[in-house]
């Protein structure tokens, strides 16, 4: 039986990103940045991470009064969950048509560099 991954949404994302900085962080730490960044109130930061929490996003530790939360997976990993979501929806499978659409925006000739090199180093290890 293989795990289905789970793709966060982006008041999730927003929360992730929050957590992979500062964790772990109470609801009022998470808050509290949140709010910076958009209108919300306290109760829906609180909702959104307990319903986190149900879907394994997030761990919660009860063992004080203020509950702890972290992110039960790295960035890197839910960055790939992410965007082979998002090629297998939005793409149809093509990274080509992903990469397309990427660089559509104009990219400097410091990325485009970046990108050529990575290539390379891609290509070296498929042969």
């Amino acid at each position: 039986m293989t795990c289905k991954k789970i793709v966060p949404t982006k008041s999730e994302l927003n929360i992730l990103n929050i957590l992979w900085k500062t964790q772990p962080a109470t609801v009022r730490q998470v808050h509290e940045v949140l709010a910076e960044q958009q209108s919300t109130g306290y109760t829906t930061t609180l909702k959104t991470l307990q319903l986190m929490h149900e879907k394994g996003l997030v761990e919660r530790d009860e063992s004080s009064r203020a509950h702890l939360y972290k992110a039960k997976e790295s960035a890197g990993n839910t960055q790939k969950s992410v965007v082979k979501d998002l090629i297998s929806k939005i793409f149809s499978g093509s990274k080509y048509d992903l990469v397309v659409s990427a660089l559509g925006e104009r990219a400097s000739s410091d990325e485009i560099n970046e990108i050529r090199e990575l290539l390379n180093t891609l290509e070296k290890q498929n042969h």
